[in-house]
């Protein structure tokens, strides 16, 4: 049966669509007349039989991929149509490469049969009714899925040829441009080359990429676009990502890398799919050429800003030095449950306090989780730190670190030798291989993979090597060193050194530090420093404690002064408070109330005399009513031991007082007894 005469008048009544699509919009711009060819064939669906206003073009997914249905409107919509039966013939240039999956074309065929739509191309008129159109374009299908597939790999495959040699010319962060040889180069502009430099040097200042923004407020920070404005430069605020981007991208430190990130692809509720970009980590890059370049700090130190980033990252668990004084501030854990301690500052006098996480939680605690004051710990690893860096120290970590370098070396002779060996072999493939007439291909090849298997075995000897070397890090002078730990101490105190410098110094030689409860006054400290040795001190939970020994006085002679007189007699023995001050009343009186230390005669009044809670409770009046009373004298009274005050009291006193009170018209009444007179 020829194509026109598979066309009824049942597939005339309904519409017939033409489906335009390009791959990309850059085929957009210039496969122009691939373009015409697509709305041509209206003209075709006229000569058909087809009314104009029967006509329909579908051209939503110009410039749009046809890998995955979901991304393409254009498509879905024309699906729906042929669904719904409204439908007569679908028109395309070539209708197998309406959908580049076998998956979705085959459904598309299947809603055809059942709907009796026709699919029109240029090669002739499908009936999918029929077998022999069906089988004919699901072949086509299945080959133009093949074709796409080989085309990609012969791409990718080329791609990464082109990355392994260091040719793939790819985009460039700002400040490295491509020369006219298609060379990796420094910026020329030296504005451009002064900004990018101050990144990475104000970075090694203040430690983060939000530092380096808050540093370069004010100041313009160079980009170069990219697409059609190609390398054309501009002009910007520095943001945070901006900066970060710089910082961590290999190419600045002169390295060639390619496959630093990975696509994958996932199905959403609705039936799209999706494409998401995750970067590998960095042994798992396709392509790494270090000194490929001309870079702005070395491998090195790109190596140390990563380290450093990763050490910034909150969200993986990771505790950065912050700006707040305690000088253990993430790095102190809790030795009862293992949960990390957060800082706490105490409203009164704003005293930062290690806090376990644990015990401040909905979760269970364990009876070990409190929390103490953070110079009480501060001061003693601060000392251990000092103690570990004096000249002595240091003189012995050199010479213990000289014999771990000698142990190194001699590792490293045995790497040595192999690649001695290596290139030995490599070498005498080689030669083998010169010597050899070019016209005695069999023997040719056979030495020409040998050669090649010894090169690589060379490559990969050099390469051991080389990773040995780099991963020992090179021993400092040693009296330069020794230096550095005279003029410690004075540095560590120095008004100009900050609670973050303190904090980096102590992170470099300490890794973590324990606090256990040993009980009300004193705590138990364990420090793990970074080569494994641990130290253990015991400390009080509170630097702001009351002396011991003064807790005790106090309680002695309680029952024989009063509070001045104890206060007097602390300050002649040169006691002080545990803030450093001199004892006053309100100190003693404090202490009294902290440790409830009270008289071991609770009633100082005598006979016919009570307080001044009882009488203002037999009142019905506050406490601070009557103590003017008192010292204007109107209420006769006197001050007993602590001068607590003792007043005569009998029914006439009794009421007089209830008179004068019930005649106020400004006291407020608190007893509810008042008016029926009981007293306590």
């Amino acid at each position: 049966m020829s194509g026109s005469q598979k066309i009824t008048s049942s597939h005339r009544s309904r519409l017939a669509l033409i489906y335009v699509r390009q791959s990309t919009l850059l085929q957009v711009r210039e496969n122009t007349e691939s373009t015409a060819r697509q709305y041509g064939l209206a003209g075709r669906a006229r000569q058909l039989g087809w009314a104009e206003s029967d006509i329909t073009v579908v051209d939503t997914d110009l410039g749009v991929s046809g890998r995955f249905s979901g991304l393409r409107a254009g498509f879905q919509q024309l699906v729906a149509r042929v669904c719904l039966g409204e439908v007569g013939a679908v028109f395309g240039l070539e209708v197998s490469r309406l959908a580049r999956s076998s998956a979705e074309f085959g459904r598309l065929l299947e809603f055809a049969r059942l709907t009796d739509t026709l699919l029109i191309d240029e090669d002739g008129v499908y009936d999918l009714g029929d077998f022999n159109d069906r089988l004919v374009l699901g072949l086509k299908s299945t080959m133009s899925e093949a074709e796409l597939h080989i085309l990609a790999g012969r791409l990718h495959g080329a791609r990464r040829a082109a990355a392994e040699r260091g040719d793939l010319r790819l985009p460039l962060p700002v400040g490295l441009v491509h020369d006219a040889d298609g060379r990796i180069v420094i910026d020329p502009d030296e504005e451009v080359r002064a900004a990018v430099a101050d990144i990475f040097t104000l970075f090694d200042q203040h430690g983060s990429a939000l530092g380096v923004v808050r540093a370069f407020s004010g100041r313009r920070f160079p980009r170069r676009d990219t697409g059609v404005w190609d390398g054309r430069l501009g002009w910007g605020r520095l943001t945070h990502g901006r900066a970060a981007a710089v910082l961590k991208n290999p190419v600045s430190a002169g390295a060639y890398v390619f496959g630093r990130a990975t696509s994958t692809r996932r199905v959403r509720p609705d039936g799209t799919v999706v494409n998401t970009v995750t970067r590998r980590p960095r042994d798992q890059w396709a392509v790494l050429i270090p000194e490929h370049h001309e870079g702005y700090i070395s491998w090195q130190h790109y190596l140390r800003i990563e380290a450093k980033l990763a050490a910034n990252r909150t969200s993986t668990g990771a505790r950065p030095p912050r700006e707040g004084s305690p000088l253990c501030q993430g790095a102190i854990f809790c030795d009862s449950c293992g949960f990390p301690m957060n800082t706490s500052y105490r409203r009164a006098d704003n005293t930062p306090d290690y806090v376990c996480t644990r015990s401040r939680s909905d979760a269970v605690t364990t009876p070990g989780c409190h929390s103490i004051a953070a110079s009480a710990v501060d001061g003693q690893v601060a000392r251990l730190l000092l103690a570990a860096l004096t000249p002595e120290q240091v003189h012995l970590a050199l010479t213990a670190a000289g014999q771990v370098h000698h142990r190194h070396q001699r590792s490293h002779r045995a790497a040595e030798l192999a690649v001695e060996r290596a290139r030995y072999e490599a070498d005498r493939a080689e030669r083998a291989f010169s010597q050899v007439e070019p016209e005695n291909r069999l023997v040719a090849r056979s030495l020409e993979s040998r050669r090649e298997a010894k090169l690589t075995a060379l490559n990969q000897a050099e390469a051991a090597l080389a990773d040995l070397i780099t991963s020992e890090p090179a021993l400092p002078e040693p009296a330069q060193l020794q230096q550095l730990a005279r003029g410690l101490p004075a540095l560590w105190e120095a008004p100009t050194t900050t609670a973050k410098d303190r904090k980096r110094l102590l992170r470099t030689l300490i890794a973590g530090v324990t606090v256990r409860h040993v009980d009300d006054t004193r705590a138990h400290i364990g420090i793990r420093w970074h080569t494994g040795a641990t130290d253990e001190v015991t400390c009080d939970r509170r630097t702001n404690r009351n002396p011991t020994r003064a807790v005790e006085i106090v309680r002695e002679l309680l029952d024989t002064r009063s509070d001045a007189e104890i206060a007097e007699h602390l300050n002649t023995l040169g006691f002080t408070t545990g803030k450093c001050r001199p004892f006053t009343v309100a100190s003693i009186r404090h202490i009294r109330q902290q440790h409830s230390i009270g008289s071991k005669r609770n009633d100082p009044t005598g006979p016919g005399e009570i307080t001044v809670p009882q009488a203002a409770h037999i009142l019905g009046i506050h406490e601070a009513t009557i103590y003017p009373w008192l010292r204007s004298g109107e209420m006769t009274a006197r001050q007993g031991r602590h001068r607590r005050w003792c007043i005569p009291w009998n029914s006439e006193v009794e009421e007089y007082w209830r008179t004068r009170v019930a005649t106020s018209s400004h006291l407020t009444r608190t007893n509810p007894n008042y008016e029926t007179g009981q007293a306590v």
